[in-house]
């Protein structure tokens, strides 16, 4: 099973749990760093994650993840907040955190850049012809809509 499949496999299955305890799952990882392969979850909500949170989390995947045996190799199981710095994965990601410095990068060039930061201003939601996407606001002045499906990620950047 691929690294890729594994993540789709952890995640359908961990979901319903991160819900049930009323948290977000943000993602998840697989991957070997050095001799160890880790598997991190990340999970949210809105007033922050304590680290009774992270515990919880921890202890329920960790049966279930026992009992299902998707992962056949030793692997070290992570629970965490995503960080002040959290990616952006979903549409409500971008919504929820509208006037917040972002980083985007893109698969393809816009405007002659693949890199952009600026403040999350909006999502415009697609309508005939128009495609899904990130309204960004650059140097305060200049807004840019960055087409959805052409995001390879982004994160929130922290402001001092």
């Amino acid at each position: 099973m691929t690294g890729r499949t594994i993540v789709e496999k952890v995640k359908a299955l961990v979901t319903p749990i991160i819900e049930g305890l009323r948290l977000e799952l943000v993602d998840v990882e697989f991957k070997r760093e050095g001799h160890i392969q880790y598997l991190r979850i990340f999970i949210d909500k809105p007033d922050g994650v304590s680290i009774d949170d992270c515990q919880h989390v921890s202890r329920e995947c960790e049966v279930l993840l026992d009992v299902e045996d998707l992962i056949r190799t030793q692997y070290v199981l992570e629970v965490s907040s995503p960080g002040l710095d959290r990616p952006l994965k979903t549409v409500q990601d971008y919504q929820r955190f509208q006037g917040r410095l972002a980083k985007i990068k893109t698969f393809q060039t816009i405007q002659g850049q693949k890199k952009f930061l600026g403040y999350l201003k909006g999502v415009a939601q697609e309508t005939s012809g128009s495609p899904l996407s990130i309204t960004l606001l650059i140097d305060g002045e200049q807004e840019i809509q960055i087409p959805y499906e052409l995001i390879a990620s982004a994160r929130l950047e922290v402001e001092f």
